[in-house]
């Protein structure tokens, strides 16, 4: 299991515009089809055979029900099928299935979307405000996937990034002190 952190890129920055299809329903979204009539965005980079976001999946799914209608809400998978087809888009509509998500799952066939957001890890979280500037990036919560002596038996609750998305709904702009995301490398095509 590979350990990669996040870039951490930097707060202010504008969210890319992107239009991906989404694997359950075959329709296309972009990111303003996403935010419209919301007070944020929150794009997600996972991809399905990942022990981290295996780890935290359950929680992103409460997130998704917790927060709906509230903040525009995205998960994408950007991994190279090809060299780990695990993570391809039948996979992404089972987990997406499985696990009831209430947002997009999209799939970023060409990485282009993982390039332009400097994603480099899954999961890897960017909450935008409603005016699409970034104003979180970084770990979902203290709790790690234990392998070997790496990770620790903290329980998943979402605390770092759900208390970034009320800081949004209310207003405000979250705690600038952001720790990176940790989870395996994108995988990037040759």
């Amino acid at each position: 299991m590979a350990k990669t952190q996040s870039t951490m890129v930097e707060l202010g920055t504008i969210a890319p515009p992107f239009e991906l299809q989404d694997v359950v329903t075959g329709k296309a979204f972009g990111r303003d089809d996403i935010a419209a009539d919301r007070k944020g965005l929150l794009v997600i980079f996972v991809c399905v055979h990942c022990p981290y976001v295996k780890h935290v999946e359950e929680e992103l799914a409460r997130i998704g029900r917790d927060y709906e209608g509230q903040i525009g809400i995205a998960a994408i998978s950007s991994n190279d099928v090809a060299a780990y087809p695990q993570d391809g888009p039948e996979e992404m509509k089972q987990q997406a299935q499985r696990l009831d998500f209430r947002f997009p799952y999209l799939y970023d066939e060409t990485q282009e979307v993982a390039r332009e957001y400097e994603a480099a890890c899954t999961p890897d979280f960017f909450l935008f405000d409603g005016e699409m500037k970034l104003v979180y990036r970084g770990q979902l919560d203290d709790s790690r996937p234990r392998r070997g002596d790496f990770g620790n038996d903290l329980p998943v609750t979402g605390k770092d990034l759900r208390a970034a998305i009320d800081a949004v709904l209310a207003g405000k702009r979250p705690d600038t002190n952001q720790r990176f995301s940790i989870g395996c490398n994108i995988k990037w095509k040759e």
